[in-house]
């Protein structure tokens, strides 16, 4: 009797531990009509006003999200794409250029584009308080209700790697949001930002608490999808990326974006090599600059879990 009721117990114990996994769906289709299914499999409707953020890309670079793979599920959710300029030299540092960039990369032909920190920013309180004080987004982040996060899952020359967690750090952040953020709380001027970087693991951290702030804002209102094409050890903000050496993997979503990069780093660390679909060269970026931890840190802060199931909408 006492076997039987331990037994119970256990299963008990397992089942709510199950129960407590963070849904992540995949497909290995990568198309519009994949985009749009996987959304659909969520269960979680996009409402009223929909901001999609995803990066327009850095002149020079062929890697991005296309506007023609994203334009159905835009469509679908009546949304508007959604930038901010970048706190370095380049083709979106300040807006005359980034709309530049924008027009030659196809988007605001297609869709409704807003560049958030064109003419402002504000402050949205952080929850962990260990580097951060606040987090400084564009100014147009109020005019939305619903954020769908649509990332490109690749490399990244300071982060490791760049998914959901980066898109919404960095990505949503003001120039002088990204100052802040890559500083660790240091200066939020993008002049003496490169002088003065931290620690990676506080630049990490740093981006997991201001994922946070974006998150806690929307409350219920996120949606994480990252695209795994293109996987280039280089993000879409390097203007001569270097070319992938591994092959598209698919898209995976979720609700919890700490689940969802978790899952596609999993993805990415467990592949088998072959010639012409090579892993390591990804895998050696991420290692380097320690890019794994964020989703450590995410966890430690309670934005998500790294425990999931995985749900195979191809099956």
């Amino acid at each position: 009797m006492k076997r039987k009721l331990l037994l119970s117990a256990l299963l008990s114990v397992f089942m709510l531990g199950a129960s407590a996994q963070s849904k992540v769906y995949f497909t290995k289709e990568i198309t519009p009509e994949a985009l749009v299914k996987i959304y659909k499999a969520l269960g979680h409707e996009a409402k009223g006003r929909v901001a999609v953020k995803i990066s327009t890309g850095e002149g020079g670079n062929n890697h991005y999200l296309k506007p023609t793979l994203i334009r159905n599920l835009v469509e679908e959710v009546n949304g508007t794409i959604v930038e901010c300029c970048t706190a370095y030299g380049g083709s979106r540092q300040d807006p005359a250029k980034h709309w530049q960039t924008i027009r030659e990369h196809g988007f605001d032909s297609i869709f409704a584009v807003d560049l958030m920190d064109e003419f402002g920013e504000i402050r949205i309180p952080v929850k962990d308080q260990k580097h951060l004080k606040y987090d400084i987004v564009g100014e147009h982040l109020a005019n939305y209700t619903f954020l769908i996060n649509l990332a490109h899952f690749k490399g990244h020359a300071m982060g490791g790697f760049g998914g959901v967690l980066k898109n919404a750090s960095i990505g949503v952040a003001s120039t002088a949001g990204k100052a802040y953020i890559h500083s660790a709380g240091v200066t939020a001027s993008a002049d003496e930002v490169w002088q003065k970087l931290p620690e990676q693991d506080h630049f990490l951290e740093s981006m997991a608490a201001a994922a946070q702030a974006v998150h806690n804002y929307f409350g219920d209102n996120n949606i994480y999808i990252n695209v795994m094409n293109n996987m280039s050890v280089d993000c879409d903000c390097d203007g001569h990326p270097a070319a992938p050496m591994l092959k598209d993997m698919g898209i995976m979503a979720s609700l919890d974006p700490v689940a969802l990069d978790q899952a596609c780093l999993d993805k990415v660390f467990s592949h088998k090599a072959s010639p012409g679909d090579d892993n390591k060269p990804l895998i050696e970026r991420i290692n380097r600059q320690h890019g794994t931890y964020i989703t450590d840190y995410a966890e430690k802060i309670g934005l998500g879990s790294k425990k999931y199931v995985l749900i195979d909408l191809d099956k």
